[in-house]
């Protein structure tokens, strides 16, 4: 038997049937190997997997900066030693931040270990400060926060609906609404009043939980992958903080998709609130590692960082893998890249050009709603009818159906369904790597645009 005739021995996905093999990669392209007839061919690829790439492919510069790492990484338990990468580390996050945005950091393996790892700190910071009471986590609808327990409890998607029984109790993960105003603005309300009336949502929402049982208040400061990269309104976020401080609630934000450069400034925050009151805990990841090694972190403010110093001084638990010395080595190797040579204002850049392209090549599409992000992080909603905005039979799966015919003309893009409810809706992200050029772009642009169209005459029949 060879290997294209054999079942998949790896459980994920589709369990027993062998997904296309990623064989090669450079720069902006990756090569695939078809599962069937072993052919091998190359594709721009437009979303870095899960939005996780900033530097490309195989960079010869990080590929160097690994076999030194290898070199040199010795483990260290993290309930009793630390290292200098991830010192290091975390020093040059902090230091590449708004000033006093962030006081300390502690580095994991994906960005579901990030949040869970947030729902911890925010727990304990509330026992320092004798606070039993504060157990509750308010998030948003149509919100992404990873695939363990409790970060599906604090989203919101159709998927979890099967874990349920074994995730955090309801009660404890009361929702919000999301920010959507393409679809979620009513007839004759300006900005200016949505926004007032999602904050007002969120303080009555505190109130009726009872103010002195709520721990934090969560949201993707860009939404993800469920609703496809809604921006937040002018004021929204930073209403929201206040809220929380009025209550004593902590405000965590989840950049691990849309953060660490991806939105076009280091933190995807600093577009929407005041640089000097940001978030009091935040979570990263993805493009900290950028694919190369699997790493995510939690930032903690100095607010947070002085109750614990003030208090036991001591963080509840270690986990193998935590702050790792190759990992952290690695992700700062990336980090300064990425600064070096200035990446993450070409990507805000090169993002926007991007957008501009398939806002341009798409205007005419019957099926496109929406065109939606910030820096490299974009999404494409599609409608059956432009104006009434109704969405796709779910049963059509046309994010799906989007993304497979996207693959097929040579660009690797996101599709996913259940973009309103969890249930109607359809869309595909886009999130290259900061390396983009404008000539990456336009071939980009292009084969999105001949794949929306060739999906429309499908559709529309």
């Amino acid at each position: 038997m060879t290997r294209l005739e054999q079942s998949s021995y790896i459980f994920q996905a589709t369990v027993d049937k062998r997904l296309p093999m990623v064989v090669d990669g450079k720069g902006m392209y990756i090569t695939l190997e078809d599962p069937k007839t072993g052919e091998r061919r190359q594709i721009i690829d437009a979303m870095t997997g899960a939005a996780v790439g900033a530097l490309g492919h195989r960079d010869p510069e990080i590929i160097d900066a690994m076999k030194a790492a290898a070199e040199k990484t010795v483990y260290s338990f993290p309930a009793y030693f630390s290292n200098y990468p991830a010192s290091d580390l975390a020093e040059f996050i902090i230091k590449s931040s708004p000033p006093n945005a962030f006081a300390a950091a502690v580095f994991v393996g994906s960005g579901s270990e990030a949040n869970e790892n947030a729902l911890k700190i925010i727990r304990q910071y509330h026992v320092e400060k004798g606070e039993f009471k504060r157990k509750k986590f308010i998030s948003r609808k149509q919100a992404y926060h990873g695939y363990t327990l409790a970060a599906m409890s604090i989203a919101d998607y159709v998927h979890k609906d099967s874990f349920k029984d074994i995730m955090l109790p309801a009660e404890n993960t009361p929702k919000v609404s999301q920010c959507y105003p393409y679809r979620l603005v009513k007839e004759n309300e300006t900005l200016e009043q949505y926004k007032d009336r999602l904050v007002k949502e969120v303080e009555d929402t505190i109130i009726a939980e009872g103010s002195d049982t709520v721990a934090a208040v969560i949201f993707e400061t860009v939404g993800g992958s469920t609703i496809g990269t809604t921006t937040p309104i002018p004021g929204y976020l930073e209403g929201v903080k206040k809220v929380c401080e009025k209550y004593g609630v902590l405000f965590m934000l989840d950049e691990v998709m849309c953060g660490m450069g991806r939105c076009g400034t280091l933190h995807a925050w600093e577009q929407y609130m005041p640089l000097d009151n940001g978030p009091d805990i935040q979570t990263i990841g993805k493009t900290l590692g950028s694919g190369y090694v699997t790493i995510a972190g939690v930032l903690v403010s100095p607010k947070v960082k002085d109750v614990f110093v003030k208090g036991s001084g001591l963080i509840l638990g270690a986990q193998t893998y935590h702050s790792h010395h190759f990992n952290c080595s690695v992700a700062l190797a990336i980090q300064q890249k990425i600064a070096k040579d200035g990446l993450i204002a070409n990507i805000a850049k090169n993002g926007n050009y991007l957008a501009d392209k398939l806002k341009e090549k798409c205007a005419d599409s019957p099926i496109v709603g929406d065109i939606r992000g910030s820096g490299s992080f974009w999404s494409i909603e599609f409608v059956k009818n432009k104006e009434t905005k109704e969405p796709f039979a779910p049963e059509l799966g046309v994010g799906y159906m989007i993304n497979g015919i996207c693959l097929k003309n040579g660009v690797h893009v996101m599709g996913m369904n259940g973009t309103i409810d969890g249930k109607a809706g359809s869309h595909i992200l886009i999130a290259p790597a900061y390396t983009l050029t404008q000539e990456d772009a336009d071939v980009i642009a292009n084969r999105i645009a001949i794949s929306v169209d060739e999906a429309a005459k499908t559709l529309l029949v």
